[in-house]
């Protein structure tokens, strides 16, 4: 994570046994508040497969009486969706944010396709077919360049006032560290680049980072096509195909236009919590084993 550095002070932890790592939480500190890391889309502790129950809870407690011995008096985490858990059996999170009174602060929703249930809307097979008519093509790259300079940036910049949260540089050497984990597809009309998305790869998961197409996505229907293709030739070994969230305004609100076109390739919602941990709360976890 150091590559945004200059944007955040790391207070990443770590939990060993034996000399072996165990439990890991990426997390910065910002104005005495250690966060979940606030530069990571998905964050909270990341358990190493083979832990138990029992390791997980002194775990957890180690970490809040920790930053509580440290003087650090709040703890912020973010969820981790469980469809990102390489074993989704063993997540005892929301067991512990009960037991310390964890205060949810706020409750994002994605939308998620499961790849054994897809189905797509008419407005959505409607947009394939005005895509296939004005014979666009798809193709990926190892180049941001065109995506961001022509598509990406403008658009954001136009609609609200906003960068990408990843610099083309960033993304660039993010590309130049996980190779096969970030991948780039862009939709052409007459070879010129009219919309493209940027994929977070990971063993369950394809997961949409970044979503642009010109002006005329509707009419061409570019962005159906292009996350149709994704879906029925690209990821097709994938469990899950994520289209990430539709919230605004700190997700008090819903995009509710973007999540109908989300949920016309048969995306429903699933939750993520971000909760305020007391960290003088680790006492609450000293009677749960008896």
């Amino acid at each position: 994570m150091d590559y945004h550095s200059d944007r955040f002070q790391d207070f990443s932890l770590m939990i060993y046994k034996n000399d072996k790592l165990i439990v890991v939480l990426p997390a910065n500190i910002l104005e005495g508040t250690v966060y979940s890391h606030q530069g990571l889309t998905y964050g909270g502790m990341l358990f190493s497969k083979e832990l138990k129950s029992t390791e997980a809870i002194n775990s957890f407690k180690a970490i809040l009486k920790f930053l509580n011995d440290n003087g650090l008096k709040n703890l912020v985490m973010k969820e981790l969706p469980n469809i990102y858990l390489h074993n989704q059996t063993n997540n005892p999170m929301a067991y512990l944010l009960f037991k310390v009174k964890a205060e949810l602060l706020r409750t994002d929703m994605h939308s998620v396709v499961n790849t054994k249930f897809k189905s797509y809307s008419n407005s959505r097979k409607e947009g394939v077919k005005r895509a296939a008519k004005s014979n666009l093509s798809v193709e990926e790259s190892n180049s941001f360049d065109i995506f961001w300079n022509t598509i990406l940036i403008p658009n954001l910049e136009a609609k609200h006032n906003v960068k990408p949260v990843h610099s083309l540089e960033e993304i660039t050497l993010l590309k130049s560290r996980f190779k096969n984990n970030i991948r780039q597809f862009n939709v052409f009309k007459d070879g010129v680049i009219v919309g493209g998305t940027t994929i977070f790869e990971t063993e369950n998961v394809a997961h949409c980072q970044y979503i642009s197409g010109n002006q005329n996505k509707n009419e061409l229907g570019s962005l159906d096509f292009l996350h149709y293709h994704l879906i029925e030739n690209i990821f097709t070994n994938k469990a899950y195909f994520d289209f990430g969230t539709s919230n605004i305004n700190s997700g008090e609100n819903i995009n509710e236009g973007l999540q109908f076109w989300k949920e016309g390739f048969g995306a429903r919602s699933i939750t993520q919590g971000f909760y305020k941990i007391v960290t003088e709360n680790h006492k609450l976890l000293d009677d749960v084993l008896v």
